[in-house]
């Protein structure tokens, strides 16, 4: 017997799948029905990765030892009668035969040759190695024939049975499966991977009308999984997988709908563009993402097509507004849409597009004379004057003073409702809707539309409207204004504009006004994008008096902003004295937002200070202005801060809520969702799960490194390499924090309290054994910080001191500096730090021999985790016995002391020891603990090296009391 064609028998991937990004929950639920029930169905629409999650199930029964059919089913198989049960044999065949196909494994030789006569006949009929009979093959041998065939298969040992594609299943085969599956064991196990079919297709002569009729069983509510579009954060996740830019994970998203394949296209589409940063909210797509797309919508009836570009070009669209607006079956259409999953309908009849490349594309590929006729229909029935006049202005392409005249009114009500998007949409289609002939008036809405775009965050509009503009006779002046939007919605990403700012400063030369307001975005890019605060601080500077010099208290006040953070970072002792300049201006004139306001930067010098429950405070009394009236990245900034203030005094559940929050609102905004990972990576670290941490951390590294922000590249490594140092992963905590050092140092940044690796950096070289490197680093940073008094750094650099105390042997040096670090970290209203101590405290006492001490500290410890809500922390101490340096595992507190050769290892090496003398194998050790392979492997060659042992056995040995 030979394989059908499309047949995969070991699916790319099957032996060492893991879950698929998104998908652990729904796979535990998928080997949850299958272990309770047998039988489970996979839906969803198309690309939504359901077969991805099937492979990962297969590759988890191979690893098991199971014997796994995969049968993938083509369109055309629903023509050829039985096509589907000749690929099942044709499967059972090379799977038995498998490795070697030309050689079947002896004790499956059976499965075909102890059929009786006619099932084998029949078998042979089907799979067209015997001629037909005049009557075709006998029906009924042929159901038991294949029903034999599995059961014999499952004698031998379980079976997971994969079908890909089983709306593809043709009738007759469908019928001799189910009869198959009917009398099989418990044994073989199924899925189905199922596209459900839109529109109702007509059903062809041979097929059955039974809507199960190719379903290989009756499925129930049990049995049905839905696979759902993924999550923005998990767009984001599996753009990085896929090595794609993920700066643009929030728009991506809304472009796919969460649909894993749309995404990847949409990325791939974004990556070979090349689009700028400052481009970036166009999504100039083409190639693989629209072909998908209008591979979706080309499966509706032209009907449907129509109505549904109707509702693309609506700014608010409902089935009756589409229904008034020319479409009577508009309710008919839309349902059809969604059951094809092109839309959905609430209860009140608004449409949303599942994909935003949906009605783009729709818009797309429209001619001209259909989006007008579109427009000027829903113009005549919208019941909003602004939404009225925006269609009106779309449906011609002559320009029109009056008609500019009414947009531009539009604009500005917009605005003052808070529609700050759709004003700046309406501001740009003023402008352009301006006749040449008033080339000033046209001008001035451009300029008007850009500082409008730069209000929304819309870079696409921004860069249209200042685009035109520089094509024209315009002032030096407005060019300024122009281009200082562009800049203004660059966001975290100011690498590539470096002529936009040469530009600006040329243009403003002799306008002192202007050149405060180019000087202040100046001392921002050097910053970010050059990590030069000296050049930052001389910049604004001159930015602050330029503007003081002009009577402009605001712009002033946001120089004066940017140079009490680069006073502060350069360790100079009047950064505060500056900050209180800023406030004082702040108080006269107030600012348009916080995010980069002198307010926000005092609540965060007092987050460095550690002066956190003031810092929170503060915060609080904000959130509520901002929640009303702030911007979109304000509310990102408060969230982000305040989510770094609780993860380290607690609740640090709340830290976690809150850096969900910032992240949402990056990504809805499609803003650089570096910041607020980072933000995230700090909240898991403290309340969480450090292997989500470190993912959160990784992620805000790439988005930075794309971005070509210093400073957030520098923070996200810091918080990878803290949780690789709690983690043990020493090695590559070292790696890590060196990069960070070396960041910092490159960036002229003296002040330890803004980001603090330098105790980190000493805690990892000491349990490195490159202590005298450790202690240089504290030596060299202890000054600093005393001179600009930041005591809970000295306190962080005594824990590390106390390490480097106990690894030269003076333990009872160490345990009394621990302890009143611990007692200091407690009045300072650090809970995490104290009981960061409190664990370092017991592994020296178990150093020390006294057993008793080192199990008060972890409990301890562990109390005050606890109350702080710091779950993966009150984890690590309540491992007493994995992690206690020399308890014996399992012992409790009369049991016997372990080998005294054990107190020679770290904390790290003694949890390791423990995984591998328990029988844990290289890469399952490194899962556990979230190292690399190679980690372990370093690691167990110092383990044998200090136990003087040469096998897992004498390992294992060594461990026992």
């Amino acid at each position: 017997m030979t394989t059908a064609p499309y047949l995969a028998l070991r699916p790319a991937g099957v032996g060492g799948t893991p879950a698929p990004v998104g998908r652990e929950e729904l796979l535990g639920r998928l080997e949850r029905v299958l272990h309770t029930r047998g039988r489970a169905l996979l839906t969803g629409p198309a690309g939504v990765g359901k077969t991805e999650l099937a492979l990962a199930e297969a590759s988890r029964a191979e690893a098991r030892g199971e014997t796994v059919l995969w049968l993938a089913t083509l369109p055309s198989d629903r023509e050829i009668p039985g096509a589907s049960a000749a690929a099942l044999v044709a499967s059972v065949a090379a799977t038995v035969a498998w490795p070697d196909l030309d050689t079947p494994r002896p004790e499956a030789c059976g499965v075909f040759d102890e059929l009786p006569g006619p099932q084998r006949t029949a078998i042979a009929m089907l799979c067209r190695e015997a001629p037909l009979d005049a009557g075709g093959w006998d029906p009924i041998a042929l159901r038991l024939g294949i029903a034999q065939i599995l059961r014999t298969l499952t004698c031998r040992g379980p079976v997971l049975l994969v079908v890909d594609g089983v709306q593809h299943v043709d009738a007759d085969s469908a019928d001799l499966l189910r009869f198959a599956l009917h009398l099989a064991p418990p044994a073989l196990r199924v899925v189905a991977v199922e596209t459900p079919e839109p529109y109702g297709e007509a059903k062809e002569p041979h097929r059955p009308e039974d809507p199960h009729a190719t379903h290989l069983w009756v499925p129930s509510e049990a049995d049905v999984l839905l696979v759902p579009p993924l999550h923005a954060d998990e767009i984001a996740e599996l753009l990085i997988h896929h090595r794609l830019p993920s700066r643009m994970a929030g728009r991506i998203h809304r472009a796919s709908g969460g649909n894993p394949r749309l995404a990847l296209a949409v990325g791939r589409s974004l990556a070979d563009a090349r689009t700028p940063v400052h481009h970036a909210e166009a999504l100039t797509l083409s190639g693989r993402a629209r072909d998908l797309a209008r591979q979706l919508l080309g499966a509706a009836p032209l009907a449907v097509r129509e109505t549904l570009l109707l509702a693309a070009l609506a700014l608010r669209p409902s089935s009756t507004l589409v229904r008034r607006a020319g479409r009577p079956n508009a309710e008919a259409d839309l349902a059809a849409a969604e059951r094809a999953g092109l839309v959905s309908l609430s209860e009140d009849g608004s449409v949303t597009f599942t994909a935003g490349l949906l009605p783009s594309t729709l818009v797309h590929d429209a001619c001209w004379a259909e989006r007008s006729a579109g427009h000027a229909a829903l113009a005549e029935v919208v019941d909003d004057p602004v939404e009225a006049v925006r269609h009106r202005a779309l449906a011609t392409d002559s320009p029109d003073e009056d008609l500019a005249a009414e947009v531009a009114a539009a604009a500005d009500l917009a605005r003052r409702r808070g529609n700050s998007a759709l004003a700046a949409e309406l501001a740009l289609l003023a402008a352009e809707s301006t006749p040449g002939r008033h080339g000033t008036r046209r001008i001035a809405r451009l300029v008007d539309a850009a500082e409008e775009a730069a209000r929304a965050a819309r870079a696409d509009l921004a860069m249209r409207a200042a685009t035109d503009l520089l094509a024209r006779d315009a002032k030096p002046a407005d060019r300024v204004r122009a281009r200082l939007a562009v800049l203004d919605t660059a966001g975290q990403g100011l690498t590539g504009l470096d002529e936009m700012y040469v530009h600006a400063m040329e243009d403003s030369e002799g306008d002192t006004a202007l050149r405060a307001a180019v000087q202040l975005r100046l001392a921002v890019k050097y910053v970010l994008a050059d990590g030069d605060p000296q050049r930052s601080r001389t910049a604004a500077v001159e930015s602050a008096a330029l503007a003081a010099s002009m009577g402009d208290p605001r712009t002033a006040a946001q120089a004066l902003t940017v140079q009490a953070r680069m006073e502060r970072a350069l360790g100079a002792p009047d950064a505060e004295a500056v900050l209180a300049q800023a406030r004082a201006l702040e108080l006269a004139e107030r600012p348009l937002g916080i995010r980069n306001a002198a307010q926000i930067l005092t609540i965060r010098h007092a987050l460095f200070d550690d002066r956190l429950t003031d810092a929170r405070d503060e915060l609080n009394a904000l959130l509520p202005l901002v929640q009303r009236r702030g911007s979109v990245e304000d509310a990102i900034e408060l969230y982000g801060t305040l989510a770094q203030i609780e993860a380290r005094i607690g609740p640090c559940s709340a830290a976690l809520a809150h850096a969900g929050q910032s992240l949402a609102l990056t990504l809805e905004a499609g803003l650089s969702p570096g910041p607020a990972w980072y933000a995230l990576a700090l909240a898991e670290t403290a309340g969480g799960s450090f292997a989500r941490a470190a993912s959160y951390a990784r992620r805000s590294i790439q988005a930075s490194e794309e971005e070509g922000d210093r400073v957030f590249l520098s923070r996200s490594r810091y918080a990878l390499g803290r949780v690789q140092l709690v983690n043990g992963d020493v090695a590559a905590a070292l790696e890590t924090l060196r990069r960070v050092q070396a960041d910092e140092r490159a960036q002229s940044t003296v002040d330890p309290s803004m980001l603090r690796w330098h105790e980190e950096l000493a805690e990892a070289l000491i349990a490195h054994d490159a202590g005298d490197e450790g202690l240089a680093l504290l030596d060299e940073v202890r000054p600093v910080a005393s001179r600009l008094g930041r005591s809970t750094v000295l306190l962080g650099c005594d824990r590390a001191y106390a390490l480097w105390l106990a690894a030269e042997g003076r333990t009872d040096e160490a345990a009394e500096l621990l302890t009143r670090t611990a007692e200091a970290f407690g009045r300072a209203g650090l809970p995490l730090e104290r009981g960061r101590a409190l664990i370092a405290l017991a592994r020296v006492e178990r150093r020390r021999r006294r057993r008793s001490a080192a199990q008060g500290a972890l409990h301890a410890a562990a109390t005050v985790f606890e109350r702080a809500g710091a779950a993966p922390w009150l984890a690590l101490a309540s491992e007493a016995p994995a992690g206690a340096v020399g308890e014996n595992p399992g012992a409790g507190s009369g049991g016997e002391e372990a080998p005294a050769a054990l107190s020679t290892l770290t904390e790290a090496e003694l949890r390791l020891a423990r995984l591998v003398g328990q029988g844990a194998s290289n890469q399952e050790a490194a899962a556990k603990l979230y190292l690399s392979v190679k980690t372990v492997e370093a690691r167990l060659t110092r383990i044998y090296q200090k136990l003087d042992v040469r096998s897992r056995a004498q390992l294992a040995t060594a461990l026992r009391p």
